[in-house]
């Protein structure tokens, strides 16, 4: 197990690089100049002097691959630049908005976890009737529709018609009152692309599962067949389903950027977005590099879940 672990990490740290290289590069094809926005208007040559003498600090004026690798440097000190349209250091404003990500993207998973689940082993055991169907429609209609429609029409239907919802902003930790209020919006637009998938993912698993041997023996000893759906079958149908629930989390985070965006939540998704738009290298960089991490920490946790779950499966 550890030598799995050591090694699952030094891939991990392969990619990780794998992403500084290509984030890094592919933003300079990028089309315009980050220190223009730091050029009012009618500015006169002065203030462009000034640029020029922040450009210098920044260290743009140097060949691209003397700064790929004074931003290495700058990585191994565990620093992530300044930003270049606020000048404050980048990561102090991941630290302020990740828990806010990690809280959207918990909530949205838990929901898509707790709607998929069920919604599957229905779908499988009453298979090919009514029900069945029309859970399968919903599922594909929660992976087809886009983000930020999806977003854009519960708020115009719970927010500005009923009047049941805000429309946007963070009310705080989620298990408050007004926290889940402000979350259950985002947090529906961000796990239907998820809760879709894995309601497919159970059906098609609960099916295969459904037609062992060892579900006849359990029937033929009296169990009763709740039991022999919820505690044998669905128990291995589930190790499938946990393989995705990590590649999830990184879709959930890259999902974020629209979603956090639309609904105007403090996250790292809309910081990347609002990086994007203003050409701030450093907090692209940086932003993109935290996401990587994270997604290549949560799947191996997942890996690691799969022995509690299932302990025939071992990686030595």
């Amino acid at each position: 197990m550890a030598s799995y672990i050591v090694r699952r990490l030094l891939i991990g740290a392969l990619v990780a690089f794998g992403v500084v290289v290509v984030v890094f590069f592919s933003l300079y094809l990028a089309p315009g100049d980050p220190m223009s926005l730091l050029i009012p208007p009618g500015a006169g040559r002065a203030t462009k002097e000034v640029v020029d003498q922040i450009r210098a600090a920044y260290g743009l004026d140097k060949p691209l691959h003397v700064q790929f690798f004074l931003y290495l440097k700058q990585l191994a000190r565990l620093d992530l630049g300044n930003s270049i349209q606020t000048g404050r250091p980048v990561i102090d404003a991941l630290k302020a908005r990740y828990p806010a990500t990690l809280e959207l993207g918990a909530f949205s998973l838990l929901l898509a976890i707790l709607i998929s689940i069920p919604l599957g082993v229905l779908s499988a055991v009453y298979r090919n009737s009514l029900p069945d169907h029309l859970l399968r429609v919903l599922a594909l209609a929660g992976m087809a529709l886009p983000n930020f429609w999806l977003g854009l029409m519960l708020m115009l239907l719970f927010s500005l018609r009923l009047g049941w919802l805000p429309a946007s902003g963070y009310g705080g930790p989620f298990w408050t009152w007004e926290g889940l209020k402000h979350i259950i919006l985002p947090g529906i637009t961000l796990s239907a692309p998820s809760w879709g998938l894995l309601v497919r993912l159970t059906r098609s698993s609960m099916l295969e599962v459904l037609g062992e041997d060892y579900l006849a023996t359990a029937r033929a000893k009296g169990l009763r067949e709740s039991t022999v759906i919820f505690r044998h079958a669905l128990r291995n149908a589930l190790i499938p389903v946990v393989t995705v629930f990590g590649l999830q989390f990184g879709v959930i985070i890259a999902g974020a950027t629209i979603t956090e965006t639309v609904f105007a939540w403090p996250g790292i998704g809309r910081y990347l977005y609002q990086g994007i738009v203003g050409n701030d290298f450093p907090v692209v960089r940086a932003t993109v590099l935290v996401i990587s991490i994270g997604v290549i920490l949560i799947n191996l946790l997942v890996d690691l879940v799969y022995v509690a779950i299932d302990p025939r499966i071992t990686y030595d």
